[in-house]
């Protein structure tokens, strides 16, 4: 049984630790032993894991199913830097005068100093909100809304590893602890902090990427954990600005913030060092409570990647929206719909995900991307989702927007009896001359349930890079150098000059 520790509970809970009292609560009973010692040391716990794991203690399987991942996050960076945030965001750190370091700002020339080659990267991967989204295990915890991993990681992994002239395995060994620390917490923090409105990809992110950034610099476990306390300083995200540009805005922040906690820990920078169960720390205070059960002695065992994995995105919106996609999809194929002989759709699911997709009428290509109605109606008009049809041009049309009035997205009773740890859709198609098309799924495309191949991935990422207008030849070039990272002596020969 999960058990979850309101914060009233948690909070007595630790005033009677120190005298070996159990933590109770309010109907509640007496919380396991395993409870009370993960109360106590979760934080040092997890410095512990990222200080002793070498990458030959990562499974086979493990570094071959990142690769994709870490492919898959590289040509969005590309693709992202065409989004309307790219520019701002080069101005911006050209103005503070920092274009000049070790580290690749991705799909661009430049390079800059970790911290600022992060915050870049974060943003571009996030900007089409087209990136990997980790699953859910528990039925209270909302599948799709507990973070985009690989996000505020990756981009930590990658300029700290060229700023040192790091290997492709410690890259690789840095991006999976990295990955690992974050979907825990994400995991462990109870529900009400993403209900609350917290964006957890960065708001837990920051954590993996000083994992990242701390393994790469060599900390020590102590230093590891003052890290995490910077770092706590430094979590946020607010689900309200879904749509617009502080999205990706806030994971590359994440990104960014847990490079500069290393950097100051390495100085010798002081912070709390149980900043994750503290009675006023990182569960306290985001979630309301936490489930020790879900965390404590659970890193790598197993790894969030391996089960119960992370999904990889086959449309660039919000991963709530793609088991309809599917569906409508699949409608569209069998049966030969037309959008003008649509007179109305209707899309029920859990009331969760109706508190994500937010933007009922969008006008804009980001708000499309959080909007159940727009997906169905892309679909239908013109046949595709893709990047090219989330521009704000596209979005605007006529036709499109005549669809988008033709969807009724609700809230199924049954949908939520299913649990939020699926995104059960119920889509039906009501045609003009009477006849009905209906369908239900609860996965889509990319997810462990039915998963990418490698070859899948390139397929998407080619797209990403022809988007981009980046040449085949040096997408290729990309692609050879992520399935072979194993052997590259120095990451600082893999991107410099690619974007050029």
């Amino acid at each position: 049984m999960t058990r979850i520790l309101s914060r009233k509970q948690f909070l007595a809970g630790l005033s009677a630790l120190g005298a070996g009292a159990a933590l109770t609560g309010p109907g509640r009973g007496e919380v396991a032993a395993a409870d009370r010692q993960a109360a106590q040391g979760v934080t040092e716990e997890a410095a512990n894991f990222v200080v002793a794991t070498r990458y030959e203690d990562l499974p086979p399987e493990l570094i071959e199913l990142g690769k994709k991942h870490i492919l898959d996050a590289v040509g969005l960076a590309i693709a992202g830097e065409k989004a309307e945030s790219g520019p701002i965001v080069r101005r911006y750190l050209g103005d503070l005068g920092v274009l000049t370091g070790p580290a690749t700002i991705l799909g661009t020339g430049l390079q800059a100093g970790p911290r600022f080659a992060a915050f870049a990267n974060g943003v571009a991967i996030h900007a089409d909100d087209f990136d990997d989204t980790q699953l859910a295990v528990a039925k209270d915890r909302v599948y799709g809304l507990l973070t985009h991993p690989t996000v505020p990681t990756l981009p930590a992994a990658l300029a700290v590893s060229e700023s040192l002239g790091r290997s492709g395995r410690d890259f690789m060994l840095a991006y999976h602890l990295g990955l690992e620390v974050t979907t825990k917490l994400a995991e462990a923090i109870a529900p009400r902090s993403y209900e609350g409105g917290f964006h957890s990809t960065s708001m837990c992110g920051v954590f993996g990427s000083a994992v990242c950034a701390g393994k790469l610099r060599g900390l020590d476990a102590k230093q590891l954990r003052n890290a995490f306390g910077a770092a706590g300083a430094e979590a946020s995200g607010l689900r309200e600005n879904f749509g617009t540009m502080t999205k990706p805005f806030q994971a590359g922040h994440g990104a960014e913030a847990g490079i500069v906690a290393v950097d100051l820990a390495a100085l010798g920078w002081t912070a709390a060092e149980d900043i994750f169960e503290a009675k006023r720390g990182f569960f306290a205070a985001f979630g309301g409570g936490w489930d020790p059960g879900a965390i404590a002695d659970k890193f790598g065992k197993p790894w969030s990647l391996l089960s119960p994995g992370v999904s990889i995105k086959p449309y660039p919106s919000g991963s709530l929206t793609h088991p309809a996609m599917d569906v409508m999809a699949a409608l569209i194929a069998q049966h030969g719909i037309r959008a003008q002989d649509v007179a109305q759709v209707r899309v029920g699911t859990n009331r969760q995900m109706l508190n994500t997709l937010i933007h009922h009428r969008p006008k804009t290509g980001l708000q499309a991307k959080f909007s159940m109605e727009y997906c169905m109606a892309v679909l239908l008009v013109l046949g595709k989702a893709g990047l090219g049809q989330f521009q704000d041009d596209i979005v605007g049309r006529p036709d499109l927007q005549d669809m988008v009035g033709r969807v009724d997205f609700y809230n199924n009773p049954e949908a939520d009896a299913a649990g939020a740890d699926k995104m059960r859709s119920y889509v039906e198609v009501r045609a003009a001359d009477g006849r009905t098309f209906s369908g239900q799924g609860d996965f889509a495309r990319g997810s462990p349930q039915k998963p990418m191949s490698f070859d899948d991935e390139v397929g998407k990422f080619q797209g990403c890079a022809e988007f981009a207008g980046l040449p085949r030849s040096k997408a290729d070039r990309i692609v050879t150098a992520v399935q072979n990272l194993e052997t590259v002596a120095d990451m600082r020969s893999v991107f410099p000059g690619m974007f050029v």
